[in-house]
């Protein structure tokens, strides 16, 4: 899986991401992320997407969580249970498509409205926010609406060059993922996807009076420049990425294979260091790392390995000085960890402890600085920033206000640059800048005018006692003149997999429930990385039903608590964290009235016994290897969504699903809803009692969109149709 999710600790690679979305899996929203269409995903230097958890998180697209998507051809998995053709499979699509058609009537005027609230409320909280502007030498670069845009760095006068636009290089349809400048500036190596696939291709522009495509590479995950002209590069196959190649702009053009995984569980990309000195090939499994240097100075030497894999050790590096550093979940205990090592020995046995994290704190991100390092950290729910000075040995601890709850770096600083910016934000407060300034040792507000200030949302951080005594995080905002909380609906969210957090950035549609008296819960459960490595590992594999405990402790809290009652709570999940939700509906149905659930995983068994799936074998690490260990297929079998339905009354449930989803098979969705269906009505038929209940089991296929992206449109959309089915069946 790609680490790349944020600079350093995100996989190293200082990602800029102009709207929250790609900073977490979108499925960790209620549903997708509302973003205008001016600005796409951008990773302006190193590459949320693939390879070992870092400190922040794993590259959302890698899991069984996120992905993002440019056409490609994908052979469907044919059923093997419930459909025994292709044909069957078609019927079943049809069907629930015309379903979706007839029921989605009853929403429309409803829809309509919470479109219209969303969008007011996007204008309001973001016309202020500006494309990042990239420094690079001394011009500055940004992308808006397709097109790359270069200026002068000490223009005041808004003059602009048009480097690259889609439309106009004939790549309509596509949005630009990231892109890269050559040392020199006269090159530009961008590279287009669609919201429907997961493979982008690379195009390389010569700059220059008339910008001139040189080349297309399709396929292509990440891709740095190691020289004005040799640009490395991995290669992208269904989902997988394991091979390294170099190609050339010299007058003697040519490329050739630098390096191949051979392991089917690691997933390789690239990364540049901050101060150039350095390519690193970066080999990762959930678990472990393997990473090669190649020197920018000599690139066309072959690559000097780092360290050789050791099972259950992570490690990413970056360099300063004739050092690396690298952050590490090397000994005891095994968390994060700075560590230090001459480039000339950088075996294991010569790494040297720079910094350890404290018990129960999660290293959020870190930046590297020519002589400071800074660390965003997280423990008992609260932000930090942790400065360590190289020259001075020192270090300063500064905890961040209590409203914040998510940080987003602003832009990748440059490595000279003595003051780092950032933003803080969370659901319900639209982002606020900072900066930390080196020279002056403090933190300073940038404070906007334009941006309103969120005054009447209260935080509440809570600590529900699981079923073996371990104490789960849950953050709780609602409305500060809210009376009566225990009949306000609440909507609670759950995640739990990968060591992933969950996404508490600004969401428009958060807020515009918060105004109308909802009460929002965030469930930090055992399998998501809150409170780090630990907190990930004591829920994943056969551990995966503590998830499941802590959930069911975190909402009987709430309830215990007067925040809500059931049958005013709803449920919502994406992705891997449909495992959860879809456990808990099938052993507590009594605790919540509705669930939304987007592109869920919930047929967990029969998936993973499928090893031809692009990702089965990759996930072993976070689920188990059923085929190989009996044990581990009773475990999977025994908090499986899908194998646990039974008769009784559930939850009324909304899905949304994927056609072009090659993350998460909508067979298995498929499967899912049609047992789904058949047990609510064999309970209805056993009751036998007039007036009974029977829960809506809805299912919306979307042919347009995928695992992680969506346009502007169609996430607002999803959004407003999910709010709109929570606020009838909760009946507010």
């Amino acid at each position: 899986m790609c680490w790349t999710a944020k600079s350093f600790v995100r996989g190293l690679s200082f990602s800029v991401k102009y709207y929250p979305k790609d900073n977490h899996l979108r499925a960790l929203c209620l549903c997708s992320t509302i973003k205008p269409n001016k600005c796409h995903i951008l990773d302006w230097s190193r590459s949320p997407c693939n390879s070992t958890v870092p400190p922040g998180r794993i590259l959302s697209w890698r899991l069984f969580s996120c992905k993002k998507g440019t056409n490609i051809h994908y052979k469907r998995e044919k059923f093997t249970s419930i459909s025994a053709s292709e044909l069957l499979y078609k019927d079943l699509l049809k069907s629930e498509q015309e379903n979706w058609n007839k029921i989605s009537r009853s929403y429309k005027a409803l829809t309509k409205r919470i479109k219209e609230k969303i969008e007011e409320l996007n204008n309001k909280y973001t016309f202020h926010l500006e494309s990042p502007r990239i420094r690079f030498g001394g011009n500055v670069y940004f992308e808006e609406n397709g097109y790359i845009f270069c200026s002068k760095a000490d223009d005041d006068k808004g003059n602009v060059r048009i480097l690259f636009s889609t439309e106009d290089m004939g790549f309509s349809g596509a949005f630009i993922k990231r892109i890269r400048i050559s040392p020199d500036e006269r090159y530009l190596a961008t590279s287009l996807k669609s919201e429907n696939s997961e493979e982008a291709s690379c195009v390389i522009t010569k700059i220059g009076d008339v910008p001139i495509v040189e080349e297309v590479i399709p396929n292509v995950f990440s891709f740095e420049w190691a020289t004005n002209d040799v640009l490395y590069y991995t290669s992208q196959k269904n989902l997988k990425c394991q091979n390294v190649f170099m190609t050339t702009f010299t007058n003697e053009k040519y490329t050739k294979l630098v390096y191949t995984e051979q392991d089917a569980r690691f997933f390789v990309d690239i990364y540049c260091t901050k101060d150039r000195r350095f390519l690193t090939i970066n080999s990762n499994s959930k678990t472990t790392s393997e990473v090669w240097l190649i020197d920018c100075r000599h690139p066309f030497k072959l690559p000097v390995l780092v360290q050789a894999r050791t099972k259950g050790v992570i490690y990413h590096v970056e360099h300063r000085n004739n050092n690396l550093y690298i952050l590490t979940s090397y000994g005891e205990p095994a968390e994060y960890k700075l560590m230090k090592a001459s480039v000339a020995s950088t075996g294991m046995e010569n790494w040297q402890l720079v910094y350890a994290l404290e018990e129960k704190t999660k290293l959020i991100d870190l930046e590297m600085f020519r002589d400071h390092c800074i660390m965003f950290l997280q423990k008992a729910g609260c932000l930090y920033l942790n400065v360590i000075a190289f020259v001075s040995h020192s270090i300063q601890s500064i905890q961040l206000p209590t409203w914040a709850c998510a940080f987003e770096l602003e832009s990748h600083p440059e490595h000279t640059s003595s003051t780092c910016y950032f933003q803080l934000t969370s659901p319900v407060h639209p982002p606020r800048r900072f900066a930390y300034s080196f020279k002056e040792n403090n933190l300073i507000e940038q404070a906007a005018e334009e941006v309103p200030i969120i005054m009447n949302c209260h935080t509440t951080r809570l600590l529900a006692k699981s079923k073996d005594e371990t104490l789960v995080p849950i953050t709780v905002f609602h409305n500060m003149n809210s009376k009566e909380l225990h009949r306000k609906p609440l909507l609670v969210h759950v995640y739990g997999a990968y060591g992933i957090d969950l996404n508490m950035s600004f969401r428009e549609e958060k807020l515009m429930l918060i105004e109308e008296g909802w009460i929002l819960a965030y469930c930090h459960v055992r399998g998501g990385g809150e409170l780090g490595l630990r907190w990930h590992k004591d829920g994943c594999q056969h551990n995966k039903l503590k998830g499941l405990h802590d959930l069911k402790a975190c909402i009987m809290l709430l309830h215990k608590l007067g925040f809500s009652q059931p049958k005013y709570t709803a449920l919502t999940a994406a992705s891997a964290g449909g495992v959860l939700a879809g456990a808990i509906c099938n052993s507590d149905p009594e605790l919540i009235r509705a669930m939304v659930l987007q592109a869920p995983f919930v047929d967990v068994l029969n998936t993973m016994m499928k090893t031809h799936l692009p990702l089965s074998i990759e996930e072993q690490e976070e689920w188990g290897n059923p085929l190989a260990d009996e044990k581990c297929m009773k475990y999977i079998k025994n908090y499986c969504p899908y194998h646990n339905i039974k008769p009784q009354c559930y939850p009324s449930v909304f899905i949304t699903a994927y056609e072009n989803d090659q993350r998460v098979p909508l067979t298995g969705i498929l499967r899912y809803v049609q047992k789904l269906r058949k047990a609510t009505l064999d309970h209805g038929s056993r009751t036998g009692k007039k007036g009974n209940w029977i829960p809506n089991i809805i299912l919306d296929i979307q042919a347009s969109g995928s695992h992680c992206d969506s346009s502007w449109e169609d996430s607002l959309n999803e959004v407003a149709r999910h709010l709109a089915f929570l606020k009838k069946e909760l009946q507010v």
